[in-house]
């Protein structure tokens, strides 16, 4: 019976989090279906099946992080095919499932493509055994299996029971609906309950604990609705007000710390800006303009027929004037390295867009942003974020970036000292854009105070090699574009 061991996905990976099963136990796959969604250091990635045959066992279950190597499904023929097809013996099988599997090799960036590589994995670079060899039967763990499961629903626990599953088992009572999904784990004697991780974590934030619930869900999973009704049961509720975050809310259980695990996204991310942070002698500069000509402009292409499915905000205007800016400081857009001892000048730029999600900062970039029309920028910039929300990045799109802009406006912050992103030089940050009075100039040259759009820009940059000149005529030029578009034509 292959298992499929957790494959390096081509990043460096030494540990992934299981984070949703896309099949389960009974399920027959074919070679290239996805099986597994798992979370890297980096990125959500979906992996592809290198074997066909039945789903037998689930060896890892969801939320646990496990190493690169350790088998997480195992997969074996299937129990039933088409009476007419000729019946293949166990080894047959077996064998050409390992000859399918060896003459494929996957890219994960392109799942459909195939090639010759033999004996290598489908994903990654992860080596699984793929012989003939069937896994000894161990009859004396079938007994143990069922008494594991008996005793669950005897104590009145409808969680899903993590026990070893063996073949040929027909003449058991059957069980209970709620248990009908059986997890192999390496842990035999662990009780893990079955919700799926969005639930988990409104649990979590709710402080529910999800084996005390009653499942309702399909397959005996703990539903969003049964979270919702314990918490209400309990007296809970927020009547309307948003939800407070699990560190600032008593847990039910009347602790008064939560702790949670540091991992993937989040662990990578500040790994990253604790080494930018000091590695870099950072430098900040602040400029606060009148952008009301920005406010203006967005309203104007808001109407033209180019921009009517796309989404123009003042964000798409400061990306290209951040793109016309950098003609005259190229600085900013090169790296120091370190290790050469050479100062590294882009001739492309990679534009980085900082989103925040649910598993932590990511900085996806636009590839060659430089050579993109406004428009093309607008459709690129809704591709990222719109990826980057359904926490679906993947690696190669954040990797090689050259500029990273952040917007902390979106939550009506004014400005902040960003941390340049490794292998940068340079970050801006965005703010708020807020209506203030203004002192503008009067046709007759006098002043007088009006309401105007007001906003900040911070730049911090790498101060061994971009000085203080550079980077205050860059953020100068970058202002100058958002308070009068018009000037981006002397660019």
């Amino acid at each position: 019976m292959p298992e499929y061991k957790l494959p390096d996905v081509g990043e460096g990976l030494t540990e992934a989090e299981i984070v949703t099963w896309k099949v389960k136990v009974g399920d027959v796959i074919a070679i290239n279906d996805i099986v597994v969604e798992i979370e890297t250091a980096k990125s959500l990635v979906e992996l592809p099946s290198p074997y066909a045959g039945e789903v037998t066992a689930l060896l890892v279950a969801e939320g646990e992080t496990v190493e690169v190597g350790t088998p997480i499904i195992a997969i074996g023929e299937p129990a039933s095919g088409d009476a007419s097809a000729p019946k293949a013996t166990p080894d047959e099988a077996a064998d050409k499932a390992s000859d399918k599997a060896s003459d494929m090799e996957i890219d994960l960036s392109n799942p459909a493509a195939s090639g010759g590589g033999e004996g290598e994995s489908l994903v990654g670079r992860n080596k699984a055994d793929r012989g003939p060899t069937r896994r000894a039967r161990k009859a004396a763990e079938v007994p143990a299996a069922k008494a594991a499961l008996q005793g669950a629903f005897a104590a009145g626990d409808a969680a899903d029971v993590t026990v070893p599953v063996e073949e040929d088992v027909t003449d058991e009572p059957a069980v209970p609906a709620q248990a009908a999904r059986v997890v192999e784990a390496r842990d035999p004697g662990t009780v893990r309950v079955l919700a799926k991780p969005p639930v988990r974590k409104l649990a979590k934030d709710l402080g529910v604990d999800l084996t005390t619930l009653v499942a309702t869900g399909p397959n005996g999973t703990i539903s969003r609705a049964d979270v919702e009704s314990a918490h209400s049961g309990a007296g809970g509720g927020t009547n309307g007000a948003a939800p407070t975050t699990p560190a600032s809310r008593p847990a039910a259980t009347g602790e008064r710390e939560t702790r949670e695990p540091i991992k993937g996204v989040r662990k990578m991310m500040a790994g990253a800006m604790v080494g930018s942070a000091f590695t870099a002698p950072h430098v900040t500069e602040w400029v606060t303009f009148d952008a009301t000509a920005t406010v203006e402009l967005v309203e104007r292409l808001k109407t033209r027929r180019e921009f009517r499915d796309l989404k123009v905000s003042p964000l798409l205007v400061l990306a290209k004037a951040v793109l016309l800016a950098m003609r005259r400081a190229p600085e900013i857009n090169s790296y120091w390295d370190d290790a050469a001892q050479e100062v590294v000048y882009k001739h492309y730029v990679n534009l980085g867009i900082a989103a925040a999600t649910p598993r932590g900062l990511v900085v996806p970039n636009v590839k060659d942003a430089d050579q993109l029309s406004l428009v093309e920028l607008a459709e690129a910039l809704g591709a990222l974020t719109a990826t980057a929300r359904e926490g679906k990045t993947q690696p190669a799109e954040m990797a090689d970036g050259t500029f990273t802009i952040t917007n902390v406006g979106v939550f009506g912050v004014d400005a902040g000292t960003p941390i340049i992103n490794p292998g940068e030089s340079a970050i801006l940050c965005f703010g708020a854009i807020k209506k203030q009075p203004w002192v503008v100039s009067t046709a007759d040259g006098g002043d007088e105070i009006a309401v105007r759009h007001v906003t900040t820009l911070a730049l911090s940059f790498d101060h061994r090699h971009v000085d203080g000149e550079k980077g205050s005529r860059f953020l100068a030029d970058v202002a100058g574009i958002l308070e009068d578009p018009a000037s981006a034509l002397l660019f």
